[in-house]
């Protein structure tokens, strides 16, 4: 009998393996992106860096900077995926069984799982920029 349950579920299991595989390699990739453009921005910025620490910026400051510019780009794409969800919402819980239209839970843990990420995401552009030797930067402009 359990061999029967498991040979019918089997097709279940291997739609849920995949959908969590894909949904790894989403958040994979959405944290490589944010931290791309994260690593961008402050290449791009490097010598407004380097002149507001040679002014007296601190390193907080300067976190704070990196930061903001960050969580601005996490915060449109949670706009945008709240807006996506509510327009998909319906399709999907069609397709699929026991999930209902709106799950408040569910978008906050997602929502707080990704600005987790996020936070990782930019802490490695927010160290290089807090490590900005202002005379080097100002030497080569």
């Amino acid at each position: 009998m359990s061999e029967r349950i498991d040979l019918s579920l089997a097709s279940r299991r291997t739609s849920m393996l995949l959908a969590n595989a894909f949904g790894g390699v989403a958040l994979f990739l959405a944290s490589l992106g944010i931290y791309g453009v994260l690593a961008y921005l402050v290449a791009q910025r490097t010598r407004e860096i380097g002149i507001r620490v040679a002014l007296g910026s601190s390193r907080a400051g300067i976190l704070r900077l990196v930061l903001q510019e960050g969580f601005k780009l996490v915060a449109m794409g949670f706009v945008l995926g709240i807006v996506g969800a509510a327009l998909l919402q319906k399709g999907v819980a069609s397709q699929i069984y026991g999930v209902r239209p709106y799950d408040p839970v569910v978008l906050a843990g997602v929502m707080a799982l990704l600005a987790g990420i996020a936070l990782v995401a930019c802490a490695v552009p927010a160290r290089r920029a807090m490590g900005v030797d202002p005379v080097v930067v100002l030497r080569y402009e």
